[in-house]
């Protein structure tokens, strides 16, 4: 199973910027904690970071062919970007939203989301591991909910 992560805007500033927000912890730090997850659970990953709205959508569109999961963090976007939205709700494949602050907890701007009703789960607030629960989510998710045919077929008699 390969899984496709994406990082949105600014999210490369991590650990310089808004600390009392978003904490110390750096992106490559994220990256790590994301790659030593992926090994355990057995799975790919792809890890991406884009501020431009277009390289995300076509990332997400051109996932089916390669990926069973998307594991997203919008960032900014979150809020504003039906281009987003629409490329999730039209790739076929899972997607979990994940954000290391508390969404819902911050400025009246910033708890809506555009993009989670396109996504099968939402994880929020738990800094970096609110992308390490979100992995976990995704892999159980698609490794009962995504299954072929075939596959069900064959995991039912055993």
């Amino acid at each position: 199973m390969k899984i496709l992560v994406v990082h949105g805007p600014n999210l490369q500033l991590l650990g310089k910027r808004e600390v009392s927000v978003y904490g110390a912890v750096t992106l490559n730090e994220i990256n790590e904690s994301i790659r030593a997850l992926a090994k355990e659970l057995k799975v790919q990953i792809e890890i991406a970071q884009s501020n431009h709205e277009g390289e995300i959508v076509d990332m997400i569109g051109n996932s089916r062919a390669t990926f069973r999961g998307i594991l997203i963090n919008p960032a900014a976007y979150t809020h504003t970007s039906v281009a987003i939205r629409d490329a999730i709700a039209a790739c076929g494949i899972p997607a979990v939203e994940v954000h290391l602050s508390h969404i819902y907890k911050r400025e009246d701007f910033r708890q809506h989301s555009m993009t989670a009703p396109a996504c099968v789960a939402q994880v929020t607030g738990f800094g970096k591991d609110s992308y390490l629960l979100g992995l976990r989510g995704l892999v159980s998710y698609c490794s009962h909910q995504c299954e072929t045919p075939k596959a069900k077929s064959a995991r039912k008699k055993k």
